[in-house]
């Protein structure tokens, strides 16, 4: 028991060395080569810990061979700019001035709900609240919002269409038929279901439409007997 108690403490003394020469950075917003040797590191410290027949020499070699890569791959991330975009890859901008921009969206194995999941932790709870919205290298979530933007969200959106698909959770609480929608579509020159990337509608009667490949738009609708939510 002596002897895992001390085995345990030398590593965990090599550990806080080896992230405090690591740097502010490893502690904080990752990168994903950082993250991948974050993850290196706690493997590597629990086998010597777990196993005494293991020689403790071992794990800390192995650990300190970590910080050593670590070390290297920095440097090339800081000093080869192409190196730089492999290793930690670069900010994938998904809103502009056209709207949602789907491919950055698949690139980065995400979807229309996840963006507006995103945009409501940021407080913006309109897609049109915001000019530009990107995605960081390390996961992190940016935007750059319209001046006067409180204006712009005055209500609660709800997504009715989603790439192509009713939501229809969200098209019960509007209390509308999807005939409704399938009829400001028309009007909107929306052939299929299918083209439309998202649409959204606020109890104001404020819609945000976009279909695949185009510029967004906004417009404002009657709903039926004054309905509001």
């Amino acid at each position: 028991m002596t002897l895992v108690i001390i085995r345990t403490a030398i590593v965990f003394v090599t550990l806080l060395l080896i992230i405090r020469l690591m740097g502010k950075r490893q502690i904080g917003e990752m990168q994903p080569f950082e993250f991948v040797i974050t993850l290196l590191i706690a493997e590597l410290a629990c086998i010597p810990m777990a196993d005494s027949s293991i020689p403790l020499l071992y794990g800390i070699i192995s650990v300190v061979t970590i910080y050593i890569l670590h070390e290297i791959v920095t440097v090339l991330d800081l000093k080869v700019k192409p190196m730089k975009a492999f290793l930690s890859g670069k900010p994938a901008l998904v809103i502009n001035k056209n709207g949602i921009d789907d491919f950055e969206l698949k690139r980065n194995r995400l979807d229309v709900s996840d963006l507006i999941e995103s945009l409501r932790s940021a407080g913006y709870f309109s897609l049109d609240c915001v000019d530009y919205a990107l995605y960081e290298a390390n996961g992190t979530f940016s935007a750059l919002p319209k001046e006067d933007y409180e204006k712009e969200q005055t209500s609660l959106p709800l997504v009715i269409i989603d790439n192509g698909s009713y939501d229809e959770k969200n098209l019960a609480l509007t209390g509308l038929k999807r005939e409704y929608f399938d009829g400001i579509l028309e009007e909107q020159g929306v052939k299929k279901v299918k083209r439309v990337l998202v649409l959204t509608a606020d109890g104001e009667g404020k819609l945000y439409l976009q279909e695949k490949g185009e510029k967004f738009r906004t417009f404002r609708v009657q709903y039926p007997e004054g309905k509001t939510w």
